[in-house]
């Protein structure tokens, strides 16, 4: 099956407008885009995967064309990353579509590779494939700072034991007695990457936007909300430290981890 890696960007956003933009200080002196770093991950991904930024906004594209990345100018309208990736999947080959989110250049490639694998050989049912990771201790304190703190940041995952979802939430689900020893903290962390099949992506924009997807801002909710199988593929962090650039705050903790990667 043919793979695209797509990464949605858009420059507004309530939280940090211009984040794809924001630029972030490496061990070496340079200083990089938020959105460099993640097309970079993306190409690290081994494979004849074909790479795309997407976007509605000219500063964008001029930044990635800059840095020698493929640009589709999408649509305005698109309510969401999914919205923006099945408007470009549509004018692709690609059989199975990879949404990388543009703000996740911590991402490993094994991440990416473990969900195409999931894909190629999940039953047909399964609509979309995306990652969850374990909490770390560590990671569990940054997610519950964040709530305490009044910030909106990564989200948790919920599924059943056969890896397909229940929920996902911006809130730390579930919850658990602050008693329980860190290895018994069964908190999974949503990693914001998507796989798709071509037709149930194709499938998505002709379906209502939930309710929960409203209330959350969680655009995978839609799936759930409308009987589509997801399929939480656990991933290994192998020592790295993952998290995404939610909130201007998250700058300091991207690059202390970037230090520790190069």
């Amino acid at each position: 099956m043919s793979v695209a890696i797509l990464i949605p960007a858009r420059y507004q956003s309530k939280r940090f407008p211009g984040k794809p933009l924001a630029k972030l200080s490496l061990p070496d002196g340079q200083r990089k885009s938020l959105l460099q770093l993640t097309w970079e991950a993306a190409c690290a991904v081994p494979g004849d995967l074909a790479v795309h930024v997407l976007t509605d906004d000219d500063r964008i594209r001029d930044s990635a064309e800059g840095f020698g990345a493929s640009v589709i100018m999408t649509s305005p309208d698109c309510r969401n990353g999914t919205e923006r990736c099945a408007e470009a999947a549509a004018a692709l080959e690609a059989e199975i579509i990879v949404n990388l989110q543009g703000d996740a250049p911590l991402t490993p490639p094994w991440f990416v590779e473990d969900l195409i694998e999931t894909l190629r050989t999940a039953p047909a049912e399964i609509a979309m494939a995306t990652p969850v990771l374990r909490c770390d201790p560590t990671t569990y304190a940054h997610l519950r700072v964040d709530r305490l703190q009044g910030r909106v940041g990564a989200t948790t995952a919920v599924f059943d034991a056969h890896h397909t979802a229940l929920y996902f939430s911006k809130e730390v689900l579930p919850w658990i007695d602050p008693g329980l020893p860190a290895a018994e903290i069964a908190v999974w962390h949503h990693v914001g990457i998507y796989a798709y099949r071509k037709p149930a992506l194709a499938a998505y924009t002709s379906l209502s936007e939930g309710r929960l997807e409203a209330v959350e801002g969680l655009e995978q909710l839609r799936f759930l909300e409308h009987g589509r199988k997801v399929r939480c593929v656990e991933v290994e962090a192998r020592g790295r430290v993952f998290w995404e650039l939610n909130n201007p705050e998250d700058i300091p903790r991207i690059e202390a981890a970037l230090r520790d990667l190069l």
